[in-house]
């Protein structure tokens, strides 16, 4: 028996099922896979068989079944950010 998953839609926020930081965007959505738009690393094409939850507008994918390439392209999502910010200490950079 399949799991039914509810409607994605484009502008979900896109999560790996370890962690609880944003790793990109859904741009489109059609029965058998979604267009993922990952910061610094431009679309990539998810099987839906990959998407473990949908809540909220919130898209959780299953690591383990997206490919290789998808994978690094989300260890690196946030590599233009400050590590400062991404951790919330405070910047090293003094304010105006």
């Amino acid at each position: 028996m399949k799991n039914y998953l509810p409607p994605i839609k484009e502008g979900y926020d896109v999560f790996v099922h370890d962690g609880d930081v944003k790793v990109g965007a859904v741009r489109a959505a059609s029965a058998h896979d979604l267009t993922v738009y990952v910061e610094n690393a431009g679309d990539f094409t998810v099987p839906r068989l990959a998407v473990m939850e949908v809540t909220e507008g919130k898209v959780v994918l299953v690591c383990d079944k997206l490919d290789l390439k998808l994978r690094r392209a989300i260890g690196h999502a946030h590599d233009s950010e400050d590590p400062a910010a991404r951790s919330g200490a405070p910047s090293a950079e003094p304010a105006n």
